[in-house]
C-alpha cells in the first residue's frame, strides 16, 4: 500500500493534479487556499485585490511581528469594498480549480487559512473530508484533525485550544494521526525562516503519549527546525510545503 501525502498546497494546482500518481490514494491536511505567498508578494487573493506594494508592506509588518499595524493596514485596505464577497469570490475559483485536481481517491482535512463552509460545494464523490473522524485505508486506521489555533493572524479556520482537543479525544487510537498543524514541540514548531515558533497542540502531543501512534503526519510549519523526528513510538513528519516544493511525502507499508 502507499499512500501520497500532501499540505500547504496554496494554490499549486498544476502539481496537485499530479500528487496522486503511484500512489493507492492522497491524503491531503489542507491550506488549499493561497491569500499571500510570502516568497513571491506578486501571488494570491490579497496582491490580486491590492496590489504587490501592499503586499510587500503588510509581509513586512507580519514579519516584524507588528501585527496590530498590519491589521490597520489591512482595515484601510478595504474600506469600501464587500470584503466577504470579495474573498468569497476569490476563494471558490481556488476552490473549483484545486478540488478538480484531486485524484481518487483523496482523504483530506481543513489547514487554518480554510473556509470549511465552502468545501462541500467542490468536493466529488471521490474526496473525503474529515475532521475529527476516522477513516481505513489499506487495513490502517487515519484519524484527521484539520484547521489551527487561535494566532494574531487570525486566519479563518482558527478556534479554541478546548474545542480543538475535543477533536483529538474523538479519535481514539489510530495507527496514523493526520493534523494540519504540529504537536506542540519546539523543534516541529519553529520556522527556521520567519524565525518564529508557530502555534503547535498540547493535545495532539498528549495524544501521542498515550495513543502511540504509529505515524503523526503534519505541515503548516513551511521551513521547520526538524521536519522529522521521533517521539515516544511515534515518528513524526511534516510532510512539507506543497505549494514550493510540489512533491509529496510517501507512506508504504
Amino acid at each position: 500500500m502507499r499512500v501520497h501525502v500532501v499540505s500547504d498546497v496554496h494554490g499549486n494546482a498544476k502539481d496537485l493534479a499530479k500528487a496522486g500518481e503511484g500512489a493507492d490514494a492522497l491524503v491531503c491536511l489542507g491550506d488549499l487556499i493561497l491569500f499571500l505567498d510570502y516568497a513571491d508578494h506578486s501571488r494570491g487573493i490579497f496582491p490580486d485585490l491590492f496590489g504587490v506594494e501592499n503586499a510587500d508592506l503588510i509581509v513586512e509588518l507580519r514579519t516584524a511581528r507588528r501585527f496590530e499595524e498590519a491589521r490597520d493596514l489591512g482595515r484601510r485596505l478595504w474600506v469600501g469594498l464587500d470584503r466577504k464577497a470579495a474573498t468569497e469570490t476569490a476563494v471558490r475559483k481556488q476552490y473549483a480549480e484545486l478540488f478538480a485536481a484531486f485524484p481518487t481517491p483523496t482523504y483530506a482535512t481543513y489547514g487554518n487559512v480554510d473556509m470549511p463552509d465552502l468545501w462541500p460545494e467542490y468536493a466529488g464523490p471521490g474526496t473525503t473530508v474529515l475532521d475529527g473522524e476516522r477513516v481505513e485505508i489499506g487495513g490502517r486506521v487515519f484519524g484527521f484533525v484539520g484547521g489551527g489555533l487561535r494566532t494574531p493572524m487570525n486566519t479563518p479556520y482558527e478556534i479554541d485550544e478546548e474545542e480543538y482537543a475535543a477533536k483529538v479525544e474523538d479519535l481514539g487510537e489510530v495507527d496514523v494521526l493526520c493534523s494540519h498543524i504540529p504537536p506542540e514541540v519546539p523543534e516541529l514548531v519553529y520556522d527556521t525562516v520567519a524565525r518564529r515558533f508557530e502555534r503547535g497542540s498540547r493535545a495532539l502531543l498528549a495524544a501521542i503519549h498515550r495513543t502511540r501512534p504509529r505515524y503523526a503526519l503534519f505541515g503548516h510549519v513551511h521551513q521547520p527546525l526538524a521536519r522529522r523526528m521521533r517521539v515516544g513510538a511515534t515518528e513524526c513528519v511534516n510532510v512539507g510545503h506543497f505549494a514550493s516544493t510540489g512533491r509529496p511525502w510517501a507512506l508504504e507499508w
